[in-house]
């Protein structure tokens, strides 16, 4: 067809809208069949503890088109309270936050709202982030140095339902499932990342916080506060009833080898 001889609402993206709402097909007076009767963006939420980084998120993603940023947060306290009283489509997560891990936010989230997913974002390439992040219910896992247009792509496809995941890690996790039962048959233990069992396990082998820090390349300030969340998750109160309780329901007082 001659384009000269085409419409107006031919010409435009079939989510544009007039005042009176989206542009109809001019010849007879009802929707084409790729055109939607109402363009719903995808609600996001973002949540990274650098508000520098979110606001630079938000402006990419929302000169998308077809994106509206409804929340942000810095923690976990706040992620999981802003993502009940917003119920986003999607979040953007950054694996390490102020308060604790995003994670464990995910987890939380997921539990309280299985549809909404969940799009891991972080600075760090580390096998056992992603591990965790895939057991706490994340769609993706993706690098921040990832280019714009394929972070958009990413979250667009994680809130249509679809996995990020590359077969080959979904094998390395199923095996890992398979070794590590013992741990993921107690639900406090199964709470853990996987750099905080190997603190446990250190601390159950006698280590102190600087030893630890020494083995894993930790500062010794990390380590306190891996060994803060390690309590609270196991909901002990010091560090040898945390390794009381690895020893009483894993049969094994000391390391996992």
């Amino acid at each position: 067809m001659d384009p000269s001889r085409m419409g107006r609402s031919a010409l435009l993206p079939r989510f544009a809208e007039t005042d009176n709402g989206p542009i109809a097909n001019r010849e007879n007076g009802k929707m084409s069949s790729d055109e939607k009767p109402e363009f719903k963006p995808l609600r996001l939420m973002l949540v990274d503890d650098h508000e520098v980084v979110r606001n630079g998120l938000r402006q990419m993603l929302e000169a998308s088109g077809d994106v509206r940023i409804v929340a942000e947060a810095g923690t976990v306290r706040d992620a999981v309270a802003e993502a009940a009283r917003t119920k986003p489509d999607a979040i953007v997560m950054d694996v390490r936050l102020t308060d604790g891990s995003g994670i464990e936010a995910t987890r939380e989230i997921r539990a309280a709202r299985p549809e909404t997913r969940v799009l891991m974002l972080t600075s760090f390439d580390d096998d056992e982030a992603l591990f965790s992040s895939i057991l706490a219910g994340a769609s993706g896992y993706v690098l921040k140095q990832i280019q714009g247009r394929d972070l958009i792509r990413a979250i667009r496809a994680v809130a249509q339902g679809q996995s990020l995941l590359d077969p080959a890690v979904t094998a390395t996790v199923l095996e890992r499932l398979r070794k590590g039962k013992h741990l993921l048959r107690d639900e406090k233990l199964a709470r853990l990342s996987g750099q905080e069992e190997r603190i446990l396990s250190l601390i159950a082998d006698g280590l102190t916080n600087g030893e630890i820090g020494t083995r894993l390349n930790l500062a010794e300030k990390t380590v306190k506060n891996y060994v803060s969340t390690i309590l609270s998750k196991l909901e002990v109160g010091r560090r040898a009833e945390a390794a009381a309780y690895l020893a009483r329901h894993t049969g094994t007082p000391g390391s996992q080898g």
